[in-house]
């Protein structure tokens, strides 16, 4: 142990601490050193953005990480990315991996699986790659659009703030206003008629109702036939009486179609006028009285 100096022992801490530093920073970049894990390539014509030690999903389940990326200087317009990935994972023949643009700038490597589990790629292969912009492709596919509506845009603003700056715009409003408290005077009114005047009008149509109906089943219970034929009876008689008051073969005829009547009721109405106007002025000619009974000439 007299070998083991303060110099050694500090060399070893230094290198023990430089191993623990190196284990630390692959750990937080998602390596881990004593795992085992296997290795594939997938070709791109462009990584948009990749960087090492991004995070490798499939299905949603992050199931590696990027190692490596280099440029393919023997076919040029490619790039190779080296990922790896858990040893349990199978990669079935027919698959791709596919690079997502995310919304806050970053890219993510995600394994599409193919449905064939007979055929998959051997450790090292390389695996087809394609890019999907996502949302972002949409984004700059819309921008054409949006810059075709900006001067559409700035139009209807423009026409907007001359609205806006119209001096009868104060005055329509106030007009709202005043016709909006119009409108819950009237709506209150309503309110007041829909809870009074209403019940009451609806309970004397029901009453009116009633009426029309005992009304229709008094109607019913006439007996219209009889009714009628009392009538026509009726009318059947005053005409027979009204052809007998025309004839002059009866006594109500003759008295009120024969003239000599009428002028012997009016004879007999003067003369008993001038017998009672001489009654009036020659009374004796007609009365005797006498007290003792003696007889005036």
């Amino acid at each position: 142990m007299k070998y083991i100096t303060k110099e050694v022992r500090i060399g070893i801490a230094g290198i023990v601490a430089l191993c623990v530093l190196v284990y630390g920073i692959n750990w937080l970049k998602g390596i881990h050193m004593f795992q085992p894990s296997s290795y594939f390539y997938a070709k791109f014509q462009n990584v948009n953005g990749l960087t090492k030690s991004s995070p490798v999903f499939a299905d949603g389940v992050r199931v590696g990480i990027v190692r490596e990326i280099f440029y393919d200087y023997s076919n040029p317009g490619n790039v190779i990315v080296e990922v790896e990935l858990d040893t349990e994972l199978r990669i079935p023949k027919g698959s791709s991996a596919e690079l997502v643009s995310e919304l806050m700038g970053g890219v993510r490597m995600n394994i599409l699986l193919a449905n064939t589990p007979r055929e998959k790629y051997a450790i090292g292969d390389t695996i087809p790659g394609t890019l999907n912009n996502g949302m972002m492709e949409n984004v700059a596919k819309l921008m054409p659009k949006v810059e075709q509506m900006l001067p559409k845009l700035d139009s209807i603003l423009t026409s907007l703030n001359n609205t806006l700056n119209d001096k009868s715009i104060p005055a329509t409003l106030h007009s709202m206003e005043t016709l909006t408290a119009n409108l819950a005077v009237v709506s209150s009114q309503m309110r007041g008629l829909m809870s009074k005047d209403i019940p009451q009008l609806t309970g004397k149509l029901n009453t009116i109702g009633d009426n029309f109906i005992t009304i229709s089943n008094n109607l019913k219970d006439i007996n219209y036939a009889a009714t009628i034929k009392q009538i026509d009876e009726t009318l059947a008689n005053v005409k027979i009486l009204t052809e007998k008051l025309n004839s002059k073969d009866n006594t109500l005829g003759l008295l009120f179609n024969d003239p000599s009547l009428y002028n012997n009721l009016n004879a007999t109405s003067a003369n008993a006028a001038s017998l009672l106007e001489d009654l009036k002025a020659h009374p004796k000619r007609y009365v005797h009285f006498s007290l003792f009974g003696k007889k005036d000439k």
